[in-house]
């Protein structure tokens, strides 16, 4: 049966598109504002500004005092934060009904209203956060470093998703005042924006607070570059590998595999065959190298679904302390030959597909991730009501599509390896 969750979308006179769902259970409101910026809208030796203005959106704006933003949510009983990732950044906050409004009106003064309170001093004291960010998340964390690596084998030099949002701190700390002004003036516009809302509030009453708040603003007469289509990057014709130093408690290997982008039919196909390599508890590589042959002690797969022509694949596997990395390489590559070649149980695929299903209904059961997954999808897909048809698109995948995606996407020399040895280890 299709999902039927409430949608009114509406686009103000500016461009700013506006979403809600309706939901009377909880008197709460969720408010998600995704703005089609992330990094890979910046430019070469420009990198980390994206995320830097996630920082810099909650140190106050022409109305608003620093720490205001959070201080007067929290004295209402709600909760605020922000997110940056390869192709949007989100601002999402969840608060009492009664408090809606304000949200918005907090909202609308720092996305319309921003610049007057980014300083010198402001851009400082953030660049020195995000430096103690990446210190600690990133560079002195075991494995913490994958992410930026992954994306460095998988994508090649000079494509926009070859640096991760967290971005270069050179690059950062090289950014002028002049040049962090200017990145948001070219992206932050009500026509690249979308503000969902979900739960207990009237949809011509949302509609109208956006008009209220956010309808005046025009933006600036800059405008980011006008990008062209990019085209899937073919899969990679023989292995690459790289060998990662870091102290870490357990060899680790990590498989890199370029997808489509994430609207295309391929995609959906793609992530249901990781789901079936090392998704689940009865995955192939869970069955082979955990459990029956014991050389891993955990294993997983994901999709980073991307919108700009090409998305990432990962496999990773936890090597059983008296095992060898080269051998668990082996073995996870004779079970992608086997899920290439062999169309996978109907029970297995049936048992991949409803998981599917419920991680996306117990997402949509929240208001709040509720909100995000409207904003997301009218970002990524332009459809406000893709949160109703997306289990549609799963249902519709069979054997077949799995087998055929694997084959050409997920095949042994395409892969880009990554892997780490504990200190002391010989390769």
């Amino acid at each position: 049966m299709p999902l039927d969750y409430p949608i009114v979308a509406h686009t103000l006179d500016n461009g700013l598109q506006v979403v809600i769902s309706e939901d009377h259970l909880v008197p709460e409101v969720s408010i998600n504002i995704g703005v089609g910026v992330g990094s890979r809208h910046e430019e070469a030796q420009r990198t980390g500004l994206a995320h830097l203005f996630e920082h810099l959106m909650f140190e106050g704006s022409e109305h608003v005092a620093e720490g205001e933003h959070f201080s007067l949510l929290m004295g209402h009983g709600g909760r605020c934060n922000a997110t940056t990732s390869f192709d949007r950044t989100s601002y999402f906050e969840s608060v009492p009904r009664g408090a809606a409004e304000l949200a918005l009106w907090l909202e609308a003064d720092r996305h319309t209203r921003l610049l007057p309170a980014v300083t010198e001093a402001n851009v400082d004291n953030q660049r020195d956060v995000v430096v103690e960010e990446k210190r600690q998340r990133y560079d002195n964390q075991p494995y913490g470093d994958a992410l930026e690596a992954m994306c460095a084998a998988t994508f090649p030099v000079g494509h926009p998703y070859r640096h991760t949002p967290i971005g270069s701190m050179e690059d950062l700390k090289a950014a002028s005042l002049e040049t962090v002004h200017g990145f948001y003036s070219q992206h932050y516009n009500p026509k690249n924006t979308v503000l969902a809302m979900a739960g207990d509030l009237q949809a011509q009453q949302g509609i109208e607070w956006a008009q209220k708040y956010f309808g005046h603003h025009r933006g600036s007469d800059q405008s980011p570059p006008e990008r062209e289509d990019r085209p899937f990057i073919s899969a990679l014709e023989q292995p690459i590998r790289r060998e990662m130093d870091g102290a870490v408690p357990t060899d680790r290997l990590y498989a890199c595999f370029r997808l489509p982008d994430v609207r295309s039919p391929d995609y959906l196909a793609c992530a249901v065959a990781l789901d079936l390599l090392a998704g689940m508890a009865t995955s192939a590589l869970h069955r082979e190298l955990v459990r029956r042959r014991e050389i891993a002690v955990d294993c997983g797969a994901g999709a980073l679904g991307l919108v700009e022509g090409t998305s990432m694949a990962y496999v990773v596997i936890d090597v059983e302390e008296t095992s060898d990395l080269d051998v668990v390489e082996d073995a996870l590559c004779a079970e992608l030959d086997a899920l290439a070649t062999a169309e996978p149980r109907e029970a297995l695929m049936q048992a991949a597909l409803v998981g599917t299903q419920r991680g996306w209904l117990e997402g949509l059961a929240s208001i709040e991730e509720r909100a995000d997954i409207i904003c997301r999808s009218m970002l990524t897909h332009h459809d406000p009501h893709y949160l109703n048809t997306y289990l549609d698109e799963v249902a519709a995948i069979d054997a077949a599509a799995i087998t055929n995606a694997a084959r050409r996407y997920l095949a042994p020399q395409s892969r880009a390896v990554l892997t780490y040895r504990r200190a002391g280890e010989a390769a």
